[in-house]
């Protein structure tokens, strides 16, 4: 199968190139910089310099690629900057889907998030709404998950995987990166998330995980999938986990939870025969490596 994988060099994309290339498809991946096409180019693959903003640029690469599907795993996230993220969702899902849907490509595979649902008890399922009842800045998150969910409904068919927080290397987890800081004490330390060990409930999955998800996703009825490990955890119980690994201080344990902060569930994705290699963040945050 042909395949385009916008966002080639981010954390999942630079894994999920040699899973494709090692099932037998052709691939092409995006990059915005030389130095992310010649890696690509390392790996084997075709690469397409674009940015995502540049529509007609973004035209020309899917056309040249003919692909029969279009993996989006485009993030805007090396600032922690949720605006530029959430503009990427946004016009970036529909500079992409204008380009494929032009190219006559069938198909979309997109990365979402599982922690937009609306609050509740217990892990959310895929049949929960999204927080659309959310205040800002919570708000302008979740409108622009549903505004890349529902410009990727647009193809003829669109598998959308809703990951769970993501850890391993190239994330904010990682030994080193932003997380590690903020227990530290760095007070430039710049993240999406909370380092607070109340009772909100998160749920993660290792970067390798969701990268094996897209790539049996090429194969998976439409709709959203959530993708996360076994064990849905409270910040007070992950959180001294991660700090141990990383060596660094746990915070104090705290009361109270975020009520949109549940969790999800991923029985629809094991269902469908995905299995996580890392069924934890118990072990998987030890474990980070590939």
């Amino acid at each position: 199968m042909r395949v385009f994988v916008a966002g080639a060099t981010g954390a999942v994309g630079r894994l999920l190139v040699p899973l494709l290339l090692a099932a037998g498809h052709e691939v092409t991946g995006t990059s915005r910089s030389e130095s992310g096409t010649e890696r690509i180019r390392r790996q084997g693959a075709a690469a397409a310099r674009v940015d995502v903003f540049d529509a007609e640029g973004l035209h020309r690469a899917v056309a040249a690629a003919a692909p029969e599907v279009v993996i989006h795993q485009l993030t805007d996230l090396t600032d922690a900057d949720g605006a530029a993220n959430g503009r990427l969702r946004r016009e970036g899902t529909r500079n992409l889907v204008d380009a494929a849907r032009a190219a006559g490509v069938p198909r979309i595979v997109a990365q979402s998030i599982c922690w937009a649902y609306a609050p509740g008890e217990g892990p959310a399922d895929e049949s929960v709404p999204l927080d659309d009842d959310a205040r800002q800045p919570r708000a302008g998150m979740v409108a622009a998950v549903r505004a890349l969910e529902e410009t990727a409904i647009e193809m003829d068919a669109a598998v959308v995987l809703r990951y769970g927080i993501l850890y391993g290397p190239g994330t904010w987890y990682a030994p080193g990166g932003a997380v590690a800081a903020a227990l530290a004490g760095a007070p430039d330390a710049r993240f999406l998330g909370s380092v607070e060990a109340d009772d909100s409930v998160s749920s993660f999955v290792h970067v390798a995980d969701a990268a094996r998800a897209a790539v049996a996703a090429l194969a998976w009825p439409a709709g959203p999938v959530n993708i996360v490990d076994d064990e849905p955890a409270r910040a007070r119980d992950w959180l001294p986990v991660l700090a141990r690994t990383l060596g660094v201080p746990a915070p104090e344990a705290t009361a109270g939870r975020q009520d949109w902060a549940r969790g999800a569930a991923g029985g629809l994705a094991r269902s469908r025969g995905w299995r996580t290699e890392r069924t934890s963040w118990r072990t998987g945050f030890a474990d980070q490596g590939v």
